[in-house]
Formats: C-alpha cells, sequence, structure tokens
C-alpha cells in the first residue's frame, strides 16, 4: 500500500546552514515547479494495493528519477 504524504518543501524554503540556496532558475527547480505532483500522486497511489511486500518509493523520487534518466 502507498502512503501519501506530502512533506516535501519548497525549493525557496530550501536552504543550507551555511547560507546557500537554490537557484530559482535552475532547470530542475523549474521542472519541479511546473509538474503537477498531487494529481500524479492520486494516479501513482492506485498502482499499490496489495498490503504485503516492500513498500513502494515516494512518487517523487520515481518520476524524478525517470525525467532525469530521459
Amino acid at each position: 500500500m502507498y502512503k501519501f504524504k506530502n512533506n516535501q518543501i519548497k525549493s525557496s524554503d530550501f536552504g543550507q546552514p551555511v547560507g546557500m540556496k537554490m537557484n530559482p532558475n535552475n532547470r530542475w527547480v523549474k521542472k519541479a515547479e511546473i509538474i503537477p505532483w498531487e494529481e500524479i500522486e492520486k494516479q501513482y497511489a492506485k498502482l499499490f494495493t496489495n498490503q504485503k511486500g516492500n513498500v513502494p518509493k515516494p512518487l517523487r523520487l520515481a518520476l524524478g528519477a525517470c525525467i532525469i534518466q530521459a
């Protein structure tokens, strides 16, 4: 069973201890902002109805890996 968690931080909230911030003009940041994550997550969760076995990987991890691979 897929467990929906919406605990992804926004790129503008991402910071590091040394004061570095993510560049809003970065191509990956721009892509992440235009993808309708919640809509895709609902469809993705429907694929995992089995109560047994390993827990599926989070959508952002799975889809992000596919996008980078392509």
